[in-house]
């Protein structure tokens, strides 16, 4: 089983993402982290979905371009 920190080390955590850049966005929870299985954007200081063009309401830890 992977570990919290493993899962870290594969995404960027500090600063500001990219504006405008497709990312893969790893979030955490109650049961743990896990990574969305759709795109997302940092859109004006939010995360938003490029399916729905809703903000992601996940508590977001790291992201990665796609």
């Amino acid at each position: 089983m992977v570990t919290r920190q493993q899962r870290l080390n594969d995404f960027e955590s500090n600063g500001q993402p990219p504006t405008g850049e497709l990312m893969e966005l790893l979030c955490e929870d109650h049961n743990g982290t896990y990574v969305l299985p759709f795109p997302c954007l940092w859109v004006d200081g939010a995360w938003r979905s490029i399916r729905s063009d809703r903000p992601i309401e996940a508590n977001v830890i790291g992201w990665r371009r796609q």
